[in-house]
């Protein structure tokens, strides 16, 4: 099936393209919801996260306890590198699963970090990237998740430059001051493309 990868750093507005695409059917196959999903409660990732980390990384209801993670693997690169070893197969081949069994004229996977993982423009047609400016990533963050500025910016040195997913993307929604009015037409656009161009390789 026609597959187009969407990506675009913390605070680009990339959930709200993607809900746009849902709302139009377009299969969504979202890395983070997996993510979330194998490392829940009895998820496929926990035993082995249990048993590399230690039982106090779980929490009471049997899921990796995020705070303590985060806090881990922010500093202390060999721990992020162990737990995506673990994570990072099982998110693959939970991702691949979905894709194939994906319905309509083409599918999105909505993937954070498309252009640091190496192999996702291999995998997708096109490759969509949702574009704002560094300081209107480090706005939106610390307005919705309530972090300090220092934490934004420690997140957003972790992801790809802006520069590194621009040059990745065959198509871009400059989302800086966008009106939900325009990004939906914007989004629309792209849609009737992405279905003639899923037509003609069909």
């Amino acid at each position: 099936m026609f597959a187009v990868g969407l990506t675009g750093g913390i605070g680009s507005g990339k959930s709200t393209v993607a809900d746009l695409f849902a709302a139009r059917g377009v299969t969504l196959v979202d890395t983070d919801l997996i993510a979330h999903r194998v490392t829940a409660p009895n998820g496929v990732a926990m035993a082995a996260i249990s048993a590399q980390f230690g039982p106090e990384f779980v929490a009471a209801d049997g899921s990796m306890d995020r705070t303590r993670m985060r806090t881990l693997v922010f500093g202390d690169e060999a721990a992020r590198k162990r737990l995506e070893a673990i994570t990072h197969p099982l998110i693959r081949s939970e991702t691949e699963r979905e894709m194939r069994e994906a319905r309509g004229a083409y599918v999105m996977a909505v993937v954070p970090l498309l252009v640091e993982s190496g192999t996702w423009k291999t995998r997708v047609e096109r490759v969509l990237t949702v574009d704002c400016s560094v300081e209107t990533q480090i706005a939106r963050v610390m307005r919705r998740n309530g972090f300090t500025r220092e934490q934004v910016l420690a997140i957003i040195a972790r992801q790809a430059t802006r520069e590194a997913r621009l040059a990745a993307a065959d198509d871009i929604v400059a989302n800086d001051g966008a009106t939900l009015e325009s990004l939906e037409q914007e989004v629309e656009a792209l849609h009737q493309k992405y279905l003639r161009l899923a037509h003609a390789r069909a």
